[in-house]
């Protein structure tokens, strides 16, 4: 059985950081999962040696031919977002998507994706400090600026360095399923998956909490999902008032406490939904929700699918 070609582009002024995850993830055999790897190679897209961040050079052993036999594409962040990708690399994509080739990009990678026009009309991601730019430059995109990553089917997309990592794991949990895509994000040390979006990373002030009373209401909730929550008892847990929890939340997450809650209750019931075997009405009594009804839509709301979709998806084979 032929193995998942997957191809990593190579130009200069590369991101070491970002090339060199996508060799670690799909280039090192893991014997261990007992599934058929991927197979993977480097092409670049200039002849003679790769300048990459940090002084270091990089020879690819392959031409952007290969991109014409290549199952996946994953592109790390461009070297410039105001700098046009050469027109044969633009070829080469179009003509991947068109065969039906999967299209990944890292960062300011979306750029290439987008000048290539195969993002017109879709959902698609990348750093918060480019979505502007990159909807200013391509209003045909439908940026989503608050996503860690952005799965169109044929196309994902991720935000900053670190989101690729969250995006090749998904990409890994999508063909191999969750016990596999567990299993390497052990092996790496890393979550399988984070719940949030960019938001939670943007420079904002954090509020003042001398006590640190807001990072342990947090905690709090976090542990004890299944009890009534209010927003007048989550400040009266944190000695605190409604108006300084609300500003508090907003500063730290961008969100009010309700709506902060009921991810984390979502995160939940998607850890449940994975490893554990119940009824959906327990995973709703676990997570904090009360009812299937409730579950099944703030559920549908967040994840985009229902428990039951994400379960057969993602639920671990032992």
């Amino acid at each position: 059985m032929k193995k998942h070609l997957v191809v990593a582009l190579a130009y200069d002024r590369l991101c070491t950081f970002e090339f060199g995850f996508v060799v670690e993830l799909f280039a090192l055999e893991r014997p261990e999962l007992g599934v058929q790897w991927y197979d993977f190679q480097v092409c670049a897209i200039e002849a003679g040696p790769i300048r990459a961040a940090g002084g270091i050079l990089v020879q690819a052993p392959h031409r952007p031919e290969l991109l014409a036999l290549a199952d996946t594409i994953v592109i790390p962040g461009w070297r410039d977002a105001d700098e046009p990708p050469p027109p044969e690399l633009l070829d080469a994509i179009r003509a991947a998507h068109a065969r039906g080739a999967r299209l990944c990009s890292i960062c300011s990678g979306v750029f290439v994706l987008a000048a290539a026009g195969v993002l017109d009309g879709l959902r698609a991601t990348t750093h918060w400090r480019y979505t502007e730019r990159l909807a200013r430059h391509f209003p045909r995109v439908l940026v989503q600026p608050d996503d860690l990553y952005v799965d169109a089917g044929q196309i994902i997309t991720s935000a900053g360095s670190a989101a690729g990592i969250d995006m090749l794991l998904h990409l890994v949990r999508r063909d191999y399923g969750a016990r596999v895509g567990n299993l390497v994000a052990q092996r790496l040390l890393v979550a399988p998956h984070r719940e949030g979006g960019q938001a939670q990373f943007l420079p904002r002030p954090m509020a003042y909490d001398e006590q640190g009373r807001l990072s342990r209401l947090m905690d709090w909730l976090r542990a004890n999902p299944g009890l009534q929550h209010t927003v007048k008892s989550m400040a009266a847990h944190a000695a605190m008032s409604t108006r300084t929890l609300q500003r508090q939340f907003q500063d730290a997450t961008r969100m009010g406490p309700v709506e902060w809650l009921t991810r984390e209750r979502v995160a939940i019931a998607k850890d449940l939904l994975e490893s554990a075997d119940i009824p959906l009405s327990q995973v709703a009594e676990r997570a904090g929700f009360g009812s299937e009804e409730s579950l099944r839509r703030h559920f549908r709301r967040l994840a985009s699918t229902s428990p039951g979709a994400y379960r057969r998806r993602f639920a671990a084979t032992l």
